[in-house]
Formats: structure tokens, C-alpha cells, sequence
């Protein structure tokens, strides 16, 4: 009878200590207040160069990306190069959000990160998290990434606004990315982490409309909803379903 119950509160104690939890890695969280976005040679010239996304796809993410920045209110630096040359300029819809925001033109520092007035634009913002997409993603967006890294910002690099000649390329520099602790998200998992709460502001008041503009899967869930509310009604068999 001893044995029988030692034996019993040591297998107590053995269950105990095997389902006591671990702390895992830490979940880095994008803060709205602590955050800026960084548009790095999204260019018309450069935009051409892409291969691994549909072009009107990602025309629609460069766009989106920038506008975070907007529907969230958070500071933004526009970065080019080589402007005047076949690079070209930003888009119209990108410059023109953003028509009083810091646009660093460099005429031939590959890393923006190397230009002096670019560096001051992104330390003037006061922000500790970077918010990235560049074109290509395995120079402009992992140059600067690895170089924001270095110098202790939180990069989260937009993956789906971010394009390179091929998907091998990007991969290799989503990797290198990454194993520098770079977050590798795209825009609706920024969108949702910049907001939290949908009864926030901003929240579904701000951001179904957005999500309706670039991301339009999601956009006709709400648009589903609402004309299910409006102007639905019940089939023989739904109710109770």
C-alpha cells in the first residue's frame, strides 16, 4: 500500500514538471504609436522589372502599402533613386497620398540606409518599428532592412509589396531577412496588427473601407454581409442551420 501511493505521488509529480509551459519566442507586435513606413524605390521604372508577382496584383500592394500609413496615421518617408534616370518616378497615386511627407532622392546610394538625409528623415520620425517595401527585395528592401536591423529598429518587411525578378531571388532574401530577425508579414497581417481590435479607432469604421480598396476577398465578406442584412432573407431549410 506504501509503495502503490509513493509510486502515485511520484507520477503526480513527473506529470506536473512535463506539462509545466516553456516561455517560447517572443511575439513582436506591431505598436501603431512606435511605428513609421518606409517606401523604398517603389518606382515605375523599376516596377516593370518584377517577375514574381501579377503586375496588376502588385501594382494594387505598392499602392496599399503606402496607404497604411495613411488610414492608421503614422509618420511615412518616400525614398527613390536615380529618378531621373530609368528608375522613374514614384507612382502618382503613392507621391500624391502623400504630398508633404519626406521624399529622399538619391542619385547613387544603392542602400538608402547610406544616405545622410534619408537617415535623418527615419531618426526625425522619433519611431523604433519600420514598416518596409522595396523593389527589388533582394537589394532595395534587404539592404536597408539588414541595415535598420544593425542599427536596432524592429523591420517589418511587407512581403506583398516588396517584388525581384524571380521567386528564387526573393526567397533568398526573405531568408537572409529573416534569419536577421526581420518580420516577414504581408499587408493584412500588418493591417490587423496595427489595429488589434476592430472597435478601435482606427477599426472597422477605417479600415472595411480600405480593406474593400486593396484587398477586395476580404472587402466582399463585409460587402456579403451587408446586403445579406439589408436585402436578404432566409431560404427554406437555412433557418436553424
Amino acid at each position: 500500500m506504501f509503495y502503490s501511493s509513493l509510486l502515485m505521488v511520484l507520477f503526480a509529480m513527473v506529470s506536473l514538471r512535463a506539462t509545466a509551459l516553456t516561455p517560447g519566442p517572443e511575439f513582436i507586435r506591431l505598436n501603431k504609436n512606435d511605428s513609421m513606413v518606409i517606401v523604398a524605390d517603389l518606382q515605375e521604372g523599376l516596377y516593370q522589372i518584377v517577375r514574381d508577382y501579377d503586375t496588376t496584383v502588385f501594382r494594387n500592394n505598392m499602392i496599399a502599402h503606402a496607404a497604411i500609413a495613411k488610414v492608421f496615421n503614422i509618420p511615412i518617408v518616400l525614398t527613390t533613386s536615380a529618378e531621373h534616370g530609368p528608375n522613374g518616378l514614384l507612382p502618382k497615386e503613392i507621391s500624391g497620398m502623400f504630398p508633404d511627407a519626406p521624399l529622399i532622392r538619391r542619385n547613387g546610394e544603392v542602400d538608402a540606409w547610406d544616405n545622410s538625409d534619408f537617415r535623418a528623415a527615419v531618426k526625425a520620425t522619433g519611431k523604433s518599428q519600420v514598416i518596409l517595401a522595396g523593389i527589388t527585395t533582394d537589394v532595395c528592401t534587404e539592404f536597408l532592412a539588414l541595415s535598420l536591423r544593425s542599427e536596432g529598429y524592429t523591420v517589418f518587411a511587407n512581403t506583398e509589396a516588396s517584388g525581384t525578378f524571380s521567386r528564387r531571388l526573393a526567397d533568398d532574401a526573405n531568408r537572409r531577412m529573416e534569419n536577421a530577425g526581420v518580420v516577414l508579414q504581408g499587408m493584412f497581417a500588418i493591417v490587423m496588427d496595427l489595429m488589434r481590435d476592430w472597435r478601435r479607432t482606427p477599426g472597422s469604421l477605417q479600415l472595411l473601407p480600405f480593406l474593400d480598396q486593396y484587398l477586395p476577398a476580404y472587402g466582399y465578406v463585409a460587402r456579403a454581409h451587408e446586403a445579406a442584412v439589408l436585402n436578404g432573407s432566409l431560404a427554406p431549410g437555412e433557418l436553424g442551420l
